[in-house]
Order: C-alpha cells, then structure tokens, then sequence
C-alpha cells in the first residue's frame, strides 16, 4: 500500500535586521539556487518571490525532513552562497525565525498569485504588517518581543 501525503508550507522569512539587502537585478539567481535546494530535498517548489528584505516560498515538503531542519539547513546555505557571490553586498545574514504556515491544496492558486505579486503588495503594505496580518490569520498569538 502507498503513502500519500500533501505537506504543503507557505514560509516567510526577512533579511538581518528587515535589511533591504536583496539587490532585484541578482534575486532570480538567488530564487534558482533555492530552488535547486528545495529539489534535492525531493520537495516541489511552487512559488518563490519576494522583495528586497523578505522571501516567500510556497512549497511542498517531503516527510522526510523536519520543517525546521529544512529552514536551519537553507538558510545557512543561502546565506554562504549569497556572501561568495557578492552579488548582494550588503546582505549581512537572515534574521533569527522564519513564519511557516501549512495551506490547503485547494488555496494554491490564490498562494501562488499572493506570492507572485509580492512587489505590487509592498507598495501598499509594509513586511511587519503584512507577517502580522500572516500571524494572526493562522490563528497565532503575536510575540511583540520579535517586532522591534
């Protein structure tokens, strides 16, 4: 008998400090090695995009590995690969944390979309009160000692 499963993470997470540090002319680079990350973990990526000081990644994520060991593992190999390209010179690291919420299948086209206009959506709201407004649509209660 097979094993079926859909694990599906909508995951946000911001530069050090919410530091405008993704330069937008190397992102799609940056939006490839994290792909190849998410494939050799035998995950799906749907989306990916985000601005200069937060990514959104909307993806599916083997059973195999611990959400949180998925996340430890890339962003220290973002971060290193980012740092020898010098193609983000100001990057100076991730922040601590990361929002990871699970979605149904039935909301990947809506995800996607949301994800995919990213910029657009920051012309109107800021990343702290769009993560907010994350939280608190998951049901999550806010710790203000993570919003400076």
């Amino acid at each position: 008998m097979s094993s079926y499963r859909q694990l599906l993470y909508h995951i946000v997470f911001r530069t050090k400090n919410s530091m405008a540090s993704i330069n937008p002319e190397h992102a799609d680079q940056l939006y490839s090695y994290i792909t190849g990350i998410i494939k050799n973990k035998n995950s799906h990526l749907y989306r990916i995009n985000g601005t200069e000081n937060h990514l959104h990644i909307l993806t599916d994520l083997h059973p195999s590995y611990a959400l949180s060991d998925f996340m430890r593992e890339l962003k220290v190999s973002t971060s290193v690969w980012m740092k020898e390209r010098r193609l983000f010179p100001s990057f100076d690291g991730w922040a601590d944390g990361y929002g990871s919420f699970t979605c149904s299948y039935m909301d990947l086209g809506d995800l996607i979309d949301y994800i995919k206009n990213q910029q657009e959506h920051h012309k109107k709201k800021s990343f702290e009160k769009e993560y907010r407004s994350l939280i608190m649509q998951s049901g999550i209660k806010i710790d203000e000692k993570y919003f400076p």
